[in-house]
């Protein structure tokens, strides 16, 4: 597919790698010479030196034939603008990044529609919705949802003693009456989609899929303590540190946020009355434990340097504070921050990613089984997608056990109406089912590709 890129900053450069990555044909455009000099050091792509909201520019960016334009720069109003000129156009779709708080859910539906946009997404807003469900759920390092959340898929890091240690999968269910599915498996540097016979080890990072209460049913069996928290401490008054503890408060858990900005802390203060804002600099250790570190039942690290979050990090698991959070962008310092022990690191750049490539597969198969759902597992080493079942013959009606699956895929829960099913090897897919799915290996566009 053909698809056009407008902005180029930290938050354009992942969605047009990870487009390149899945083999789109892609147009960088961004105002900056030197930004478009770093892409084309890297990635294969035409670049476009302009303004993306811009007629002469979108059209020698080739707007016409595009079946995708991302508008992702800095400024929602010219991401806007950028959308309504791509459609009016000739662009096939939509789709514009807006973050500002005071554009809520009603008035970007608004806009949606006079606009003509396919979507808007708002990359601050998703991170802080993952990091909302782990702090429901502690005991996870990654949550994703699936069905209108009637499924969901956390990851889980397995302590030296835990209790699943040395199981082989197939004893499991029968240990812990409860139904849920182990379905990836990371071990070091490799992944796994585990059969029966695989046995866990201390240090494994686990995927399950389950309902909510079956997880949690699954989680008091192992001992695994995983009631929500109840006071977190918010360091760095970014976008997502309101989107978060917005959240947080609506579900009556008490918020400290810290920040060294006076003009940001006073915009807390009037838009977060129930918060409890700091103005100080959240770098001096002695400040945070003033102010109850030890005490907290979470900590968040969300400032704009990286580094910084993750040494502060460090600082608050030492201090025993039980669930940390830690944001980081760059794949490098990631990748680092998980080998040395941090395991909730998360990725605002990466969920929006996420959601375009999902978008782009879904656009690319319109008249198959569609990706309604994606989401990258395991430090990006596999994928899970969620998929509407058609009446394929292919398909339907046949047991897992009779399917030959391709290897590294695995059918990982099925929702039929309101009813949720964790699939054994008689249960079957019938047309209208939302299906699960988990890959390794492959790039999966429609469910059918799951078989040989």
């Amino acid at each position: 597919m053909n698809i056009i890129v407008v902005g180029c900053g930290k938050v354009g450069t992942t969605i047009l790698e990870s487009l390149v990555a899945e083999g789109h044909n892609v147009t960088a455009v961004d105002l900056r010479p030197s930004a478009l000099a770093d892409i084309t050091n890297i990635h294969d792509v035409i670049t476009v030196c302009g303004n993306g909201a811009d007629s002469d520019t979108l059209e020698e960016a080739g707007v016409e034939q595009a079946g995708l334009v991302v508008a992702a720069t800095g400024s929602d109003e010219v991401n806007m603008l950028c959308g309504f000129l791509a459609r009016k156009m000739g662009a096939a779709d939509t789709v514009a990044r807006i973050r500002k708080p005071e554009y809520n859910d009603r008035s970007l539906q608004t806009m949606k529609q006079y606009l003509d946009l396919s979507m808007a997404i708002n990359p601050d807003r998703l991170a802080a919705q993952e990091m909302y469900r782990i702090l429901r759920l502690p005991a996870a390092v990654k949550i994703e949802t699936f069905s209108r959340q009637n499924i969901e898929m956390i990851e889980l890091k397995l302590k030296d003693d835990s209790p699943l240690a040395g199981v082989p999968l197939f004893d499991l269910r029968n240990r812990y009456k409860a139904k849920f599915l182990i379905c990836v498996v990371q071990r070091g540097e490799q992944v796994f989609i585990p059969d029966g016979s695989f046995v866990l080890q201390g240090g494994d990072k686990i995927g399950l899929t389950a309902r909510h209460a079956e997880i949690q049913k699954l989680l008091r069996g192992m001992g695994v303590a995983s009631k929500q928290a109840r006071k977190v401490m918010i360091l760095g008054g970014s976008r997502v540190a309101y989107y978060l503890a917005k959240r947080l408060l609506n579900a009556g858990i008490e918020v400290k946020i810290v920040d060294k900005d006076r003009t940001v802390c006073e915009t807390l203060c009037e838009l977060l009355p129930a918060a409890t804002v700091l103005c100080g600099d959240g770098t001096q250790q002695e400040l945070l434990l003033e102010e109850g570190l030890e005490r907290m039942d979470a900590f968040v690290a969300l400032t704009g340097m990286d580094e910084q979050n993750i040494l502060l990090s460090f600082f608050a698991a030492s201090h025993k504070v039980p669930k940390v959070l830690t944001k980081v962008n760059r794949r490098e310092l990631s990748a680092l921050a998980r080998q040395l022990g941090l395991d909730c690191v998360l990725s605002p750049r990466n969920t929006v990613a996420d959601v375009l490539v999902q978008h782009a597969r879904a656009l690319e198969n319109s008249m198959g089984s569609n990706v309604e759902t994606l989401y990258s597992l395991m430090d990006e080493g596999a994928e899970a997608l969620e998929f509407n079942a058609k009446d394929d013959p292919r398909l339907v009606r046949i047991p897992f056990k009779a399917l030959q699956l391709k290897p590294q895929v695995l059918v990982a829960g099925i929702m039929r109406g309101r009813e949720t099913i964790i699939p054994t090897g008689d249960d079957v897919i019938l047309p209208g089912d939302k299906v699960v799915v988990i890959t390794a290996s492959h790039r999966l566009q429609d469910l059918a590709d799951i078989i040989k």
